[in-house]
């Protein structure tokens, strides 16, 4: 970094005042805290969290120093307090999966092998000519073709490399009015109503030479719910040769494809 863009003693002394202020209301909002899930404590963890990491960056860039301590990523690592109903009446889920077209190749002749076995589309038709024409062709065919799961489990085969994932059930006082959330579908995603939560990211690996992904699970459920999924992981961790024959049902989001 050059010496103009780097910060001034001041600031990182500023940064660091900011730091013990921040301490201060985070412990004196523990002091005072209503419950578990009380509001302030998150607030005033979340402040602190950024003062911190604004005074580790500027450390480093001043001083080429770090602090000794890693900062969380409050968003990930925790879930906020909940403010949904107590007896959600409806839920909805939603999924995010992020892909890179890896092999771009391979990609375009599965798309065109899929377009030219489509009866609709089949005996040169331009739309089956043109299948294989492009990448966003292509995905159009695939994704018009396959379920989401599917993509996922056979990504690989389409020249796609998985990349971080995410999927929040939240709760809801009522079910949705027919088509009253489409033109915007996760413009209401709401934190503070998220039941459980399931990230799949690189990021949660422990091990460095391991190429596979691990899971993140934010659950906010009762003991029983707890149980369940506890029996569910040793059910995955049991013989290689057991298998847990579940429906291939098509996700909720998927239902009006």
């Amino acid at each position: 970094m050059s010496d103009a863009a780097q910060p001034t003693a001041a600031e990182v002394r500023a940064a660091a005042e900011a730091v013990k202020t921040a301490l201060d209301r985070h412990l004196a909002a523990v002091e005072r805290r209503s419950g578990e899930d009380d509001p302030a404590v998150y607030e005033a963890f979340n402040e602190l969290a950024a003062a911190a990491e604004e005074y580790d960056e500027l450390l480093y860039d001043r001083y080429d120093e770090v602090t000794p301590f890693e900062i969380p990523g409050s968003d990930s690592d925790v879930l906020p307090p909940y403010q949904g109903p107590e007896e959600a009446n409806a839920l909805s889920v939603l999924i995010r999966r992020d892909y890179a077209v890896a092999e771009p190749q391979r990609l375009l002749a599965q798309a065109q092998r899929v377009a030219d076995l489509d009866a609709d589309t089949a005996d040169g038709s331009p739309a089956a000519a043109a299948a294989g024409s492009s990448v966003h062709a292509a995905l159009g065919v695939l994704f018009g073709e396959f379920e989401p799961d599917e993509i996922a489990s056979r990504h690989k085969e389409f020249g796609l490399e998985e990349g971080d994932s995410t999927l929040w059930v939240t709760a809801a006082d009522e079910p949705a009015e027919p088509g009253e959330w489409l033109d915007a579908p996760f413009d209401q995603a709401d934190p503070h109503r998220v039941v459980c939560r399931f990230d799949v990211s690189a990021v949660f690996d422990d091990d460095p030479d391991d190429d596979g992904v691990d899971a993140d699970v934010h659950v906010r459920v009762d003991p029983d719910a707890v149980a369940v999924l506890e029996e569910l992981d040793d059910i995955d961790d049991g013989d290689e040769g057991d298998a847990l024959d579940v429906d291939d049902d098509r996700s909720p989001l998927d239902a009006d494809r």
